[in-house]
């Protein structure tokens, strides 16, 4: 088990490029430390080197996951969060307190945050929903990531059409959140919640239309993307 981190960031050290990486940077306002590859062959050599740990106890699969986190690599935060999507049947109650550990001590930028929440957070939060009273405190956090974790980590419950009055509530505490990233967090949000039925897509409008005379375009621009042409419009009057 010692070596497969170190197999890890041989691979990752022998395939950087930096034409990869600078283009990789522009997409960050933020400090981010990248070697500079494709997501693809991050995804690919995840899981590939899973396969060595797949029998593991999840607790050292864990702890090999944090030793990834401790690099600050981005490449390493992906596989990081692969692996932790791939012990979900072996997701315990007491786990959450590990993926909030990671976010308060390693998450520093959107591509890692979004990576674990979508998936890793999203899928816990179905499995054991009491949860969501945690997503609920994330959003008064000092932490923007942690903000943006309360949205982001309902993006694939959300689509389900699961969680949606908490949607709005999530949406209603970060309404006026300063941050961007944090806005575009809940705009995204609303607008997977708006595609999983005709239904919650007029709930989500109307929430748009009741609060857009204070809620930050950004947000809106988001929420509303897959909208039909005369919602959009409406929305977008001031």
């Amino acid at each position: 088990m010692e070596n497969i981190i170190s197999t890890i960031r041989q691979i990752l050290l022998a395939n950087k490029d930096e034409k990869t990486r600078q283009a990789s940077l522009r997409f960050f306002k933020e400090p981010v430390n990248i070697y500079g590859l494709k997501s693809a062959f991050v995804a690919k050599l995840a899981k590939e080197q899973f396969k060595k740990i797949k029998n593991q106890p999840k607790a050292t699969v864990f702890d090999l996951c944090e030793e990834l986190w401790q690099s600050g690599y981005m490449e390493e935060s992906f596989i990081a969060c692969n692996w932790a999507y791939a012990m979900r049947k072996s997701f315990e109650p007491k786990d959450f307190d590990v993926f909030e550990h990671w976010i308060d001590q390693y998450v520093r930028n959107w591509a890692s945050c979004d990576t674990l929440c979508n998936h890793t957070i999203g899928t816990f939060v179905e499995m054991y929903p009491q949860n969501i009273n945690n997503l609920k405190a994330w959003t008064h956090s000092n932490n923007l990531w942690k903000r943006r974790a309360a949205a982001v980590s309902l993006i694939v419950p959300a689509k389900k059409g699961l969680f949606i009055p908490e949607v709005f509530e999530i949406a209603t505490t970060l309404l006026m959140d300063r941050e961007d990233l944090v806005q575009k967090g809940y705009g995204w949000m609303l607008k997977v919640a708006s595609q999983s039925s005709d239904q919650n897509q007029q709930q989500v409008f109307e929430f748009i239309l009741c609060h857009k005379a204070v809620m930050p375009r950004t947000a809106l621009r988001y929420a509303i993307e897959k909208m039909p042409a005369e919602m959009k419009k409406e929305a977008m009057l001031k």
